[in-house]
């Protein structure tokens, strides 16, 4: 007889303190500018990363993005994380794909609503237009950010 021993893959979250702690992370230190709150901007962010055996991010590529404003927060934290990520054993480098989606929390305020059509109309994604390597990659859980837009002022109503 044969016997097949098979295991599930046991990779520690490239994270320190795993995927939680790498949520609350984010929950707290991503944040909204501005900029995006004056455009009423909303969208996706895909960034790949490399991080060293250090845990350190050496470099940062904007894969994907619905419009470049939405980038600013993003890489301001991931900047944050240096010295966090784990890297796989026997790897000098790594690579990371990470999702970041930004939104406006609901409103039926119509200002807001005409702020965002603005801002879709005018958009312009960033996307990749050459090849980007991906060699060994983990893609990581989608960090989100909704935040609310101010209450427009009297006169920016009665236009």
């Amino acid at each position: 007889m044969l016997f097949i021993n098979c295991r599930a893959q046991e990779a520690e979250f490239p994270f320190q303190g795993g995927k939680d702690i790498m949520m609350n992370f984010f929950r707290e230190n991503l944040k909204n500018t501005p900029v995006i709150a004056a455009n009423a901007a909303t969208g996706l962010v895909v960034m790949k990363f490399t991080a060293d055996q250090k845990g350190n991010i050496i470099k940062m590529i904007v894969y994907y993005a619905d419009d470049a404003i939405l980038t600013e927060p993003v890489v301001n934290v991931l900047r944050q994380t240096n010295g966090k990520w784990i890297v796989p054993a026997n790897q000098k480098t790594y690579d990371f794909i990470i999702p970041f989606s930004i939104q406006i929390n609901p409103s039926s305020n119509k200002h807001i609503e005409t702020q965002m059509f603005k801002f879709y109309k005018a958009k312009r994604p960033i996307v990749s237009v050459d090849q980007v390597p991906l060699d060994m990659v983990t893609l990581l859980h989608s960090i989100n950010l909704s935040y609310d837009l101010p209450e427009p002022k009297k006169s920016e109503t009665s236009n």
